[in-house]
């Protein structure tokens, strides 16, 4: 199986990290001894900062689950170049979970030993918790200075525990750090019961909250350190991820247990989790309120000629994301994003001269295309006003599109009459492409995937057809030279948090007022009516949003469109148990070698994923299962 090599991962970690602020560039040094650490308060600062480095490493998308499994974007399988990540033309091993390439003797994304993409998120622990062992040697650190700092610790072991469980389910639990000379006996930890795991997650994060600042005062000197508001919101996800089908009274791990005999998940579903969850999502929406979280407005218009209403909104709905440490940003980690090259098409002439600038191998399937909503604020396939067996004909750009279609170009029907989140997040052929140098919306450029820059490249090429716009801020333009906007990558966002707290609601109380207002403070950003007028007037199922079931699934449909391409939908997709209904029918895109708008133009199967019920959980590495004879497999694995 080919896989990157190490020192490569090692260099790019070392090239985001390099633009993090420089308090949280701080890896311990693991030759000095515990002693010269925390000698100081300088010195015991410095350590704590080395905790951050793992939450540090999880910005970089192509590492996390919740990005590269979730079917929304894909890797070309038949590069050849050795050049264009590194030496493996294979791309990055986590898309490579979805072909069924998942294996326990070097298992693709792990992070309980750190190799094949992952981080080694037990030493992450271990140094968390020798911190908290030590932080009280130095003399010269104040009480409140204290607190915080192992306010900060606590909340980072207990991130880390949980990024382990959504991966792993049950794990063992570090509490503390062991000794060199623990007995192997001692040593070898079990795992916990999954339900043991969250709670001792969200009772390390309660321990914690009290002691942090609601906000960060000075961002120039700490953004990117913990607040009690971002605690809050990672309680209220924990919870609701606890009350999820995947881990909430889950029959596929009824009979799963540990060496001891004791089962490891609750054989039945938990109602009153999803209240829990409920409380905590409203809490953290309180105290985020509290803090000024807000939505995000255009907050610079610096450089731009000429933009219409429409073309405002596109950058509003982008900015969010783009327009790094904004009121709607609750978490947001300091490494920048780092793949605008692979998420971008060749739009202008600079782009095309250098095509090694832009790669586009961020490939979008077409079904994640058809996630959007029409322009009525309901599915593709509801709308009764919207031809969806006709969406595959070609059809001109018009007058009524001109800032979201080029006028005159010959695209397909089901690139019209879409929701704005559509046009701002995802490119395509024919679209427009507002920024990259130009920003004269009467002038912007247009995606040309037919015989234009965009049009096929052997080795560096979009494979669908659609590209993950939302990624690329419009003032990055590519080319002699590239100038490339970077941006920190979010965590969580406000209109992520209201769309959880409306999911835990449906599940406690069913439809309400409340549910649909949660929802709606969304849909309004991007132009949409609300649930009940959309489905009530257009949708071919009028009464959708009036039971538990089909509100639930307009619920997790929102979330996929809002949080689409953050690394968000492969977590939300496994936690509902949803993701292999997701993962059956082949990724599909346009034909991009052809030439003509109709060679183009017709459905060219990528491949087929093969993602079955193990693909839930992922396994641990068969060697450490053998130097640890109390751990058990992960199920089906």
């Amino acid at each position: 199986m080919n896989k990157f090599p190490k020192a490569w991962w090692t260099v790019i970690l070392a090239l985001c990290m390099a633009s993090c602020k420089k308090y949280l560039d701080v890896t311990p040094d693991n030759v000095a001894t515990i002693n010269s650490s925390f000698a100081n308060a300088n010195e015991t600062q410095a350590y704590l900062f080395g905790c951050y480095n793992a939450v540090q490493g999880l910005a970089d998308v192509k590492r996390n689950a919740g990005f590269t499994t979730s079917g929304e974007v894909i890797w070309p399988t038949d590069l050849s170049d050795l050049t264009t990540l590194g030496g493996d033309a294979s791309g990055p091993s986590g898309f490579d979970v979805m072909r069924g390439l998942q294996n326990s003797p070097n298992p693709l994304l792990n992070y309980w030993d750190g190799y094949n993409q992952g981080l080694n998120l037990w030493q992450a622990i271990r140094r968390c918790n020798t911190f908290l062992e030590n932080v009280n040697t130095p003399r010269d650190v104040p009480d409140f200075q204290k607190k915080r700092w192992v306010a900060e610790a606590k909340f980072l072991k207990a991130y880390y525990h949980y990024w382990l469980i959504r991966m792993y389910g049950p794990i063992p639990i570090a509490d503390v750090a062991l000794p060199v000379n623990t007995p192997s006996d001692e040593a070898r930890l079990k795992q916990q019961s999954v339900d043991s795991c969250f709670n001792y997650v969200v009772r390390l994060i309660d321990e914690a909250t009290a002691d942090l600042p609601p906000l960060i005062q000075n961002m120039g000197a700490e953004a990117g350190r913990i607040t009690s508001t971002i605690a809050l919101a990672v309680k209220a996800e924990v919870l609701t991820t606890q009350a999820s089908p995947l881990f909430n009274g889950n029959p596929d791990y009824a009979s799963f247990k540990g060496k001891d005999g004791k089962p490891l998940f609750a054989a039945n579903a938990d109602a009153g989790k999803w209240q829990r969850a409920m409380l905590a999502c409203k809490a953290a929406i309180d105290a985020a309120t509290a803090t000024g979280a807000a939505l995000y407005e255009l907050r610079s218009t610096s450089g731009i000629v000429h933009m219409t209403d429409s073309t405002r909104q596109l950058l509003a709905i982008q900015g969010a994301i783009t327009d790094s440490w904004n009121t709607e940003q609750i978490w947001t980690l300091n490494p920048q994003f780092g793949w605008q090259y692979m998420a971008a098409p060749r739009v202008s002439p600079a782009s095309a001269a250098n095509v090694f600038a832009v790669y586009s191998n961020f490939s979008v399937p077409l079904a994640e295309s058809e996630l959007f909503y029409t322009n009525h604020g309901v599915p593709i396939n509801e709308d009764k006003t919207w031809d969806y067996a006709g969406r595959y004909n070609l059809k001109q750009g018009d007058d009524t599109h001109t800032f979201y279609i080029k006028k005159g170009y010959t695209t397909v029907a089901g690139n019209f009459y879409r929701e704005p989140r559509y046009y701002a997040d995802v490119a395509f052929d024919g679209g427009v492409w507002f920024g990259s140098g130009e920003t004269d919306d009467n002038k912007a450029f247009s995606v040309n995937m037919v015989n234009g820059f965009a049009a096929y490249q052997p080795l560096r090429y979009n494979v669908t057809g659609y590209f993950a716009k939302k990624l690329v801020p419009w003032q990055t333009a590519f080319g002699s030279p590239t100038v490339q906007y970077n941006y920190s990558w979010p965590f969580i966002r406000l209109t992520g948090l209201w769309l959880l707290y409306a999911e835990c609601l449906n599940e406690v109380n069913g439809p309400a007022q409340e549910v649909y207002s949660y929802i709606d403070k969304v849909r309004e950003r991007a132009g949409l009516p609300g649930v009940v007028a959309a489905w009530s007037q257009y949708s071919r199922n009028p009464a959708k949003f009036s039971g538990k079931d089909g509100l639930r699934q307009i619920i997790h449909q929102e979330r996929r469109i809002e949080l689409a391409f953050e690394g968000q939908a492969g977590w939300d997709l496994r936690r509902w148990k949803e993701l292999q209904a997701v993962l059956t029918a082949p990724f599909q895109g346009w034909n991009y070698r052809q030439s003509t708008p109709q060679g183009y133009y017709q459905l060219n199967n990528v491949y087929v994923p093969l993602f079955s019920i193990r693909d839930y959980l992922f396994p641990i590495q068969d060697y450490d299962m053998l130097t640890n004879p109390n751990l058990v497999q992960t199920p089906y694995w």
